[in-house]
């Protein structure tokens, strides 16, 4: 027992910081979120008229969650829960990853096999550290709603449903390092499989069944098919039902059981999927810094472009869906055009934007992460080795800037591929089928900024590149996508780089903001370019 508290509390020890940001967030922004939604909308006729707008609009079911009542508390948890499963998924899949598949990467584990600590010993401290920052996840959360003023009992079912959802993907995150070989490739695949659960869950609310008066709905079956439409079945302020909390537990620990079956069959650091062998010499074309910063960032490159490619094909096949249900009720097409014609765009269009804010995030993540790839070649001391050959630290730089770049686009235009394709096939001829490209070149500003802001904070201040580098990614996301429905100030939203998206219209896309956040991005670019000639490679 002494062996695993000493393990537990090196986990504790080692994610103190990042646990405290990941739940802390969770806390504040779950009060926030009661207090500005019961100043905005305290009254129950103004909520319900916000909700029979979104049970009209597929685009908003699709980014919050599933209407259940027009209560203050039924709508909170509409507003906020699938976003918070979303965050427990990923804090989940990332502990997970980082102490089972990266210890072995770096051959820790096998040196504390070799102690009295044995083999399981980690594998149990992990799981016991993952389930204990779930359960502190969802007791912040309880917390924060209750003191916000909503029901204590409602606010339990809400956040041991959120504890639970993250329950299920620490399961899944600690599959994913089973299989996969390094850790970038488990943080890929356990992400991916994340971001899946939430547009399952979005597909199935927005194409559910709409109650006449328009604010209860009853989701489609693909909602059946995530952890996170699984949370929202608990129905809590309005059904408290317990029940579906047992599905995302039962799914992570059915997780953990085939993770103990495979290590019992495998060597410590193999994995189920082997790794390619290397060659012996290398490839003519991986003599530059460009090639080399591609060949370490490419697995991570084709994960991201796939997820755009499928928030593309479920852009164009969610826009179909949206033009069928306006033929099919003509009640719904009079809110729904009254709302479209305030924006100057259609539906189709409007859709689109919105799905296509998603694959903006996906392409800032990947952007990201090339610059995060640069401290990690610092810290592993490999990045010392390559300058040492006849090559600067600014090309160096340079390099990945580029690729960051370069990735930033090919997101993009797999979005627009997928959207066209999705489109094309289901015999949409409105303009949105060309719009499609437009709205691509319109997210690329604000993901530009997510590569500008971490490579100045990597050369600046080399230890802040991750946390802060997707720290600020998340709260871009939380105060300009979701900070509208919440009620943030626009003074507090504005200060996300997805608010100033240009927005596509009928008379085309107005770049100002556009043009604000390239020129920005450009001088954090120049900023980090011109300081890196004075820093040396390795430094703290």
């Amino acid at each position: 027992m002494s062996k695993f508290l000493v393990l537990y509390r090196q986990r504790l020890r080692r994610d103190r910081w990042q646990l405290v940001i990941w739940i802390l967030t969770v806390g504040l922004l779950a009060l926030l979120s009661v207090t500005t939604i019961i100043k905005t909308y305290g009254d129950e006729p103004s909520r319900a008229e916000v909700l029979r707008l979104a049970t009209a609009t597929p685009a908003i079911l699709m980014l919050r969650g599933l209407v259940r009542g027009a209560s203050v508390g039924a709508f909170v948890f509409f507003a906020l829960f699938a976003f918070i499963s979303l965050l427990a998924g990923f804090m989940s899949t990332f502990l997970a990853v980082r102490h089972t598949r990266a210890e072995e990467e770096t051959g820790r584990v096998e040196l504390i096999s070799a102690t009295p600590a044995g083999r399981w010993a980690p594998l149990a401290a992990t799981v016991v550290h993952g389930l204990v920052a779930n359960v502190l996840l969802a007791a912040t959360l309880v917390a924060g709603l209750t003191v916000g003023g909503l029901d204590p009992g409602g606010s339990l079912v809400a956040g041991a449903a959120a504890g639970a959802v993250g329950i299920s993907f620490l399961g899944v995150g600690l599959l994913a390092a089973e299989f996969m070989s390094t850790s970038r490739g488990a943080n890929g695949i356990a992400s991916a499989l994340v971001a899946l659960a939430y547009l399952l869950r979005g597909f199935g609310d927005s194409t559910g069944k709409v109650s006449p008066d328009g604010l209860t709905m009853t989701a489609a079956w693909p909602s059946w098919l995530s952890p996170i439409g699984w949370g929202q079945q608990t129905f809590a302020y309005t059904g408290d039902r317990w029940w579906p909390i047992l599905l995302p537990l039962a799914l992570g620990a059915a997780c953990i059981a085939v993770v103990v079956v495979l290590m019992a069959r495998r060597d410590v650091g193999a994995s189920v999927l082997a790794g390619r062998v290397s060659r012996a010499d290398a490839r003519p074309s991986l003599r530059g810094p460009f090639s080399l910063a591609l060949r370490l960032q490419q697995g991570a490159i084709i994960g991201w472009c796939l997820g755009g490619l499928a928030a593309g094909l479920l852009a164009g096949a969610l826009g179909s869906a949206v033009q069928s249900a306006m033929n099919d009720a003509p009640s719904i097409t009079n809110v729904i055009r009254a709302m479209v014609q305030a924006q100057g765009t259609s539906m189709t269009q409007l859709v689109i934007s919105v799905l296509f804010e998603f694959a903006g995030v996906l392409a800032a993540a990947c952007c990201l992460q090339a610059v995060i790839r640069l401290r990690q070649e610092e810290t592993t001391g490999t990045a010392a080795f390559v300058v040492s050959a006849p090559l600067s630290r600014v090309r160096w730089l340079a390099s990945f800037l580029a690729l960051g770049a370069a990735s930033v686009v090919l997101v993009m235009a797999f979005a627009a591929v997928g959207a066209w394709v999705s489109l094309t096939a289901s015999g949409d001829t409105s303009s949105a089928v060309s719009d499609v490209w437009q709205t691509a070149v319109d997210q690329l500003p604000a993901a530009l900024i997510y590569l500008g802001l971490p490579s100045a904070v990597f050369v600046l201040w080399p230890r802040g590149t991750m946390p802060l580098g997707w720290a600020t990614l998340l709260l871009g996301v939380m105060i300009g996508i979701y900070g509208g429905m919440i009620g943030l100030d626009k003074s507090i939203r504005d200060l996300s780089p997805f608010t100033h998206t240009p927005i596509p219209s009928s008379t085309g896309s107005d770049w100002v903001g556009g043009f604000w956040m390239l020129g920005i991005a450009a001088a954090l670019t120049f900023v980090a370019l011109v300081a890196m000639r004075r820093r040396e490679v390795g430094s703290a």
